[in-house]
């Protein structure tokens, strides 16, 4: 078996039992890094050094026993807006690009305990603002599946390595779909855990009361694994919550007979590619067949996801920018007259287009005469969608749906319209504003090819539930593992 296409817990297994190494595993991976990525794009940096002298010494723990976990010796890449020890974390941005934390985040510290190897940091839309991964000061990622193709964003170059075989599993981070749209787009799985179940400490901020760590993988189980290593309360994150049951692997079960499923009549509606809602439909009725009782529902204030969702993380990112000014850390243009004068050149030097855009939006919404018209009632909005899935979680275990509207975009597509990007989040977005878990599976491919994502979705707390689903409707594939991905449609 080619170790490039094996899933991490397969690639752990083969590493406790001696078949392979850990240094093997990392050298599979610069391998395709070195043979994919000028074309692909996925890293803003990869370490190759580094990575091999920690597989040595991870390897060295294996065969002593000091590490026994699923993940240890398996090469994993890290989202450039979680912060690493000695590593450039850019958040892909001008902005940030000399900034070198002295601290990592939470989510990767915990990985690296049970044994993980970092290869490098993915490349992102500036800030995690985007949804193809177009909007990165490194230049765009491109989909491994079709290079004529945008791999979705905001963490578009942690699904793309996943795909590519450039790495074994990825963290990346989901304000509004930004695991689980990349993860449709790019063939694999993508999970965004319930709100304050992974630690934020560590992760640059874009919108803070709707971001999540979450991993990408190759399939269900993998996931699970994953979020067991990472999930922990963490008393540097206020927002942090001490889950009781984080045994997520014991949801791995093939079993969904009497298990409610809800389709919400609002998401197969007016925009919805024709080939997504007939691979998620039949990914429904696989589920069916298992045993579940799958049926239609109407779900209500879709439509009013987007706009209350835009409002509410550029506001929250109008703030947490504020920050980035050329005086503590990163960028500063080398000539200026004037604190004042450094402030405004630095920030319009060193923050892209769709930045900008979101801070000035952001502004206006907070301003004085603007507040109470649209941000507090974008507020208000949040409270009622919360509402309306708490009603629906009464009647269902698990809500079911397209992860996005189509398939992956061409590239450049959306660069002149921005509306179109936001629109493009209209069945992920809502998952943030209630805080609650969601999961992309792949459920099929279209015509041209390009795969598709079935989304799950869960009440607070509820990951297990949609692990279930998940790895019992991946069971039921005909078409199997997704294959690697490698750029086999260039042009």
């Amino acid at each position: 078996m080619d170790m490039r296409t094996m899933t991490a817990l397969e690639l752990g297994r083969k590493i406790r039992a001696g078949e392979c190494t850990a240094v093997d595993a990392v050298n599979a991976s610069l391998g395709q890094i070195s043979a994919l990525e000028q074309e692909l794009n996925c890293y803003v940096t990869v370490e190759p050094e580094k990575a091999i002298e920690r597989a040595e010494e991870v390897q060295k723990k294996i065969e002593a026993g000091e590490l026994t976990g699923p993940l240890a010796g398996v090469p994993v890449a890290i989202k450039d807006n979680m912060c690493t020890t000695g590593t450039l974390t850019s958040c892909s941005s001008k902005i940030l690009s000399n900034f070198v934390p002295t601290y990592t985040a939470t989510a990767v510290k915990r990985l690296e305990d049970a044994g993980a190897v970092i290869l490098g940091k993915t490349n992102m839309d500036e800030f995690a603002m985007g949804s193809t991964t177009e909007t990165s000061y490194y230049g765009a990622t491109k989909n491994p599946w079709n290079l004529d193709r945008v791999p979705g964003g905001s963490s578009g170059g942690s699904a793309a390595a996943v795909a590519a075989g450039e790495c074994f599993y990825a963290l990346g981070s989901d304000t509004g779909g930004s695991i689980r749209q990349p993860a449709s787009f790019c063939g694999v799985t993508g999970m965004k855990p319930t709100y304050g179940t992974v630690s934020r400490y560590g992760l640059i901020a874009y919108g803070s009361s709707l971001d999540q760590i979450g991993p990408i993988a190759r399939d269900v189980s993998d996931c699970a694994a994953i979020l067991e290593t990472i999930v922990a309360h963490d008393i540097k994150d206020s927002t942090s919550v001490d889950v009781a049951e984080t045994d997520y692997t014991s949801a791995l079960v093939d079993d969904v007979a009497g298990m409610r499923i809800g389709i919400p009549r609002d998401y197969l509606g007016d925009g919805l590619d024709p080939e997504v809602k007939a691979a998620v439909l039949a990914a429904a009725d696989e589920l069916a067949k298992k045993g579940a009782n799958v049926e239609e529902f109407d779900l209500n204030l879709v439509e009013y996801a987007i706009p209350a969702y835009y409002i509410i993380a550029s506001a929250e990112a109008s703030s947490n920018l504020s920050r980035f000014d050329g005086v503590k850390y990163g960028f500063r243009v080398p000539e200026f007259d004037g604190l004042h004068d450094m402030y405004k050149k630095t920030r319009s030097k060193g923050f892209g287009a769709e930045v900008k855009r979101r801070i000035m939006l952001g502004s206006f919404v907070l301003s004085s005469g603007y507040y109470d018209a649209y941000y507090v009632k974008a507020l208000k909005v949040k409270a009622l969608i919360k509402q309306a899935f708490d009603r629906a979680f009464e009647q269902y275990d698990v809500i079911l749906g397209p992860t996005a509207p189509t398939t992956a975009l061409k590239l450049g597509d959306n660069l002149s319209d921005p509306i179109r990007m936001y629109l493009g989040d209209i069945y992920t977005v809502s998952v943030n504003l209630a805080g609650l878990p969601g999961i992309s599976v792949p459920c099929g491919c279209s015509a041209e090819g390009l795969p598709i994502g079935v989304q799950l979705i869960g009440d607070s707390f509820q990951e297990k539930k949609i692990i279930r689903a998940a790895y019992a409707y991946e069971k039921t594939r005909t078409w199997g593992q997704p294959e690697l991905a490698e750029g086999r449609h260039s042009k």
